[in-house]
């Protein structure tokens, strides 16, 4: 396999990213419009007036967005949905990724999904839902890690997670974390526990416990007034090619136990998901886990102490690969300002000119890498 080399390490393209200057465009003025010729004068003959013709009125252009009565587009996918369901709170479910957890149940549900390193080289999935309402069965649900609550913040999502790490219990308790822990006061209401599987691996949520836990809590079930989502997707009837970007048919994150791939399908133009050495499946459904888009994050990173716990760096900023339609190109992320509370700003994606990213609307896998792998990532 040949490794395409995007960049020579993240720090490079941070600090890229902090040089860009942001520039207005610049319209030329138009010139006035000449004065239209006097005629000379002549000898002419009174006849009655003829009507005027109209001026045909130029038709106005279609919004490629204009949806009907009570839909909107999802924040998490671009599409249209119910006005009830865009506007709803989504939650965003820690998912168990150990190969015994396999297949989970319901994941190919969210619209979107984190994947993260933790401890021992082994990754936790983070599944954003917004339409969960025929699910009995989401999991198996596992335990929260600090950097995970740092993602769920961008999408304005409660967070569910079965027990946590202590390094996140501090931002767990912060007044904006609205969090239902499957050992806290709502986990009975909230969680439940299967027989085909040994615990930890058993533990499962449904639409009925999720409802039954923020009710219990008392959370905010939708948007604040003025959310503006995090992606920026590009208009209903148009398509994202990455024409200039360079060929992603293949791709290869690198993490080193499940060691997932994505294959681009031309037949579906999406991204097939593997891992653990064959397709990932949903058991609801029994079809493969497949996307619309696929980006690669890169973020700085420390080990937290001898047992190998993570941190990763959730707001300074690094680069990116945006992956769709069998191609790739290069870019960067950064962090809105928020001057209330910078954790509640979403990251976003910029291209090496500093304009925001379009991404396909659908639905998106992020996979987030720790930054001095860059180099060892495969996309070809």
């Amino acid at each position: 396999m040949i490794k395409h080399r995007y960049m020579k390490t993240a720090a490079v393209l941070i600090a890229c990213a902090l040089s860009l200057s942001s520039c207005g465009g610049c319209g030329e003025e138009k010139p006035e419009p000449s004065p239209a010729p006097t005629p000379a004068a002549t000898e002419t003959v009174k006849e009655d007036p003829e009507p005027s013709a109209q001026k045909d009125e130029p038709e106005e252009e279609a919004d490629p967005n204009a949806l009907p009565e009570g839909q909107m587009r999802s924040f998490l996918s671009g599409l249209p949905v119910d006005e009830k369901i865009g506007n709803r709170r989504p939650v965003a479910i820690m998912l168990n990724n150990l190969k015994p957890a396999q297949p989970m149940s319901g994941v190919s549900y969210a619209d979107v999904v984190y994947e993260y390193v933790v401890e021992g080289a082994i990754t936790r999935l983070m599944g954003v839902f917004e339409n969960y309402d025929s699910l009995e069965k989401i999991g198996s649900v596992r335990s929260c890690r600090e950097y995970f609550v740092y993602t769920a913040l961008e999408f304005d999502a409660i967070y569910m997670h079965f027990g946590q790490a202590s390094y996140a219990v501090d931002l767990l308790d912060k007044d904006y974390v609205d969090n239902i822990n499957g050992l806290g006061p709502a986990g009975d209401v909230t969680y439940y526990r299967t027989t085909d599987r040994q615990a930890p691996h058993n533990v499962y949520t449904s639409k009925k416990g999720i409802d039954a836990g923020i009710d219990m809590l008392g959370y905010r079930k939708d948007h604040y007034e003025g959310y503006k989502g995090k992606f920026k997707f590009c208009d209903l009837d148009s398509e994202v090619t990455n024409e200039n970007g360079t060929s992603a048919k293949h791709i290869e994150p690198k993490y080193k136990i499940n060691k997932p791939w994505f294959d681009y399908n031309e037949e579906t133009g999406k991204y097939d998901r593997y891992q653990y050495d064959g397709p990932q499946i949903d058991d609801l459904t029994g079809e493969q886990l497949s996307y619309d888009n696929v980006i690669l994050q890169y973020n700085y990173w420390v080990q937290l102490d001898d047992k190998d716990y993570l941190a990763f760096d959730c707001h300074r900023g690094g680069a990116i690969q945006y992956c769709t339609k069998g191609k790739c190109v290069t870019g960067l992320w950064k962090r809105d300002i928020n001057e209330d509370n910078y954790d509640l700003s979403a990251i976003r994606y910029y291209d090496m000119d500093g304009n925001e990213i379009e991404i396909n609307n659908g639905k998106t896998f992020i996979c987030v890498i720790q930054d001095d792998q860059i180099d060892n990532v495969v996309i070809e």
